[in-house]
């Protein structure tokens, strides 16, 4: 006990993050089928977001240390302005913790503004962690090359990098979050991508796909949102519309009216849905698949359609004219284990031929992947997941962890991926270095 009171917070925190991850796995392990489903919800939510906020103490740490701490000796740290500063980084570091704690509690058809200013404040934390370890790292270079030249760093020095430091973290954190904020609050841009698609039937040449992806209707998407995407996909009058997963962050029972507008969907050859990772952090697949339905929007649950160009057909269209558009459940639903849900390609493309277009709908990159190292034949993949990173800096590790970043991948001669970077944001309500975008496939008859 003495040795855990010496240990410094930011260790005490990282034991904490350690401690409620394995109980997440031992209770997944041994509790999940004795619980109640709705009781074992709310367990895992809170297990999420306490594991979290277990590992973004260690973060507020070094906020706290950089911006308050390490100022406490200056000779302002006595004054009226300097105790209302500490008060509005502790005002600042309990609504980004509280972020993770919204999805449980404020839920609703329309976002609360707590949720709003919740998420805003994790997106503005998230970026002032990481240029608070720029300066540092360049303060350190500093102290390393006046070391090398023999020159003596004076305590005047210190006092300004010290000043200096948080001043230029928090000026830039707050400009970025605001660009981050406009940027998310327009529109998704619209954007038409041609491709090639080898046996395309005659009567299929230029078929348009309306793709929407990562919509996240929870804690700071709603109906409104719900509302302009769908008038959007009607302008563009899609032959096929489909929706490549993560489109909510809580239960349908809750999110009902905010999802409705998806029935107004007018797409020629139908509507598709599959699974995102976030559909199984729900733990309400089942019933989000009946809300669906009822809004005539099918999920293909490792399964496929076949389309003519006259409709879905079970059994294809006249002569062999049609194509197949097969989708998988997400990835995660094997790691999480639930039950009657994983990726199963083979169940999903029983039926598809090699001699026919194969279009398939797989949420993450990772699964398109493994995807096409069993069936290469596959014409083409669309997936989303990776938001593009949706904000710097996380778009440098969503690039380097997804074996495809954003945009139309020409993996084979007669092969695409294309990864949307999101319809709406997860959260967050920020957008930099990404946009979101609703895309317009048009299949173009290869030769």
């Amino acid at each position: 006990m003495a040795t855990f009171r010496q240990l410094s917070l930011g260790v005490k925190a990282a034991l904490a993050a350690g401690t409620v991850f394995t109980f997440m796995i031992i209770s997944r392990s041994y509790l999940a089928g004795s619980l109640e489903l709705r009781a074992w919800r709310w367990l895992f939510r809170l297990q999420l977001a306490l594991f979290v906020n277990s590992l973004m103490l260690i973060g507020s740490l070094y906020i706290w240390c950089s911006t308050v701490s390490n100022l406490c000796h200056s000779p302002a740290a006595e004054s009226a302005c300097f105790r209302l500063w500490k008060m509005a980084v502790v005002t600042f570091l309990a609504l980004a913790h509280s972020s993770s704690f919204t999805m449980l509690f404020l839920v609703a058809e329309e976002p609360y503004l707590f949720s709003l200013a919740a998420y805003s404040c994790l997106g503005a934390y998230i970026i002032m962690v990481f240029f608070l370890c720029i300066l540092s790292g360049v303060e350190q270079a500093y102290q390393f090359l006046a070391w090398r030249s023999g020159r003596v760093v004076s305590s005047l020095d210190q006092t300004r990098r010290l000043t200096l430091r948080p001043a230029l973290a928090v000026t830039v954190t707050a400009v970025l979050s605001v660009i981050g904020f406009l940027n998310a609050a327009q529109p998704p841009a619209v954007k038409t991508v041609e491709v090639p698609i080898h046996q395309l039937p005659p009567t299929m040449n230029n078929l348009k796909i309306a793709l929407l992806s990562d919509i996240h209707l929870g804690p700071t998407v709603g109906r409104t949102k719900m509302e302009m995407f769908v008038r959007m996909v009607n302008v563009l009058e899609p032959d096929i519309t489909v929706i490549v997963g993560d489109l909510s962050d809580s239960e349908a029972s809750i999110l009902r009216t905010a999802v409705a507008p998806l029935g107004q969907l007018r797409s020629r050859l139908g509507t598709y849905f599959v699974t995102g990772n976030h559909e199984y952090y729900t733990s309400d697949v089942s019933n989000w698949f009946a809300l669906l339905e009822s809004l005539h929007v099918r999920p293909l649950h490792n399964e496929n359609v076949k389309i003519s160009a006259t409709g879905a057909r079970h059994g294809g269209g006249e002569d062999g004219d049609w194509i197949c558009l097969a989708g998988v459940d997400d990835i995660e639903a094997d790691i999480l284990h639930y039950s009657g849900h994983g990726m199963d390609l083979v169940k999903a493309l029983g039926g598809c031929s090699p001699d026919h277009t194969t279009i398939l709908l797989a949420h993450q990159p990772l699964a398109a992947k493994r995807a096409l190292q069993a069936r290469p034949d596959i014409n083409l993949i669309l997936s989303g997941h990776t938001h593009a990173g949706q904000i710097f800096p996380l778009n440098v590790a969503a690039y380097l962890l997804n074996p495809f970043f954003a945009g139309l991948y020409r993996v084979a001669q007669t092969t695409f991926v294309y990864v949307s970077p999101g319809t709406a944001y997860y959260g967050i309500p920020m957008r930099l270095g990404s946009r979101a975008e609703i895309t317009e496939l048009i299949l173009q008859r290869a030769p």
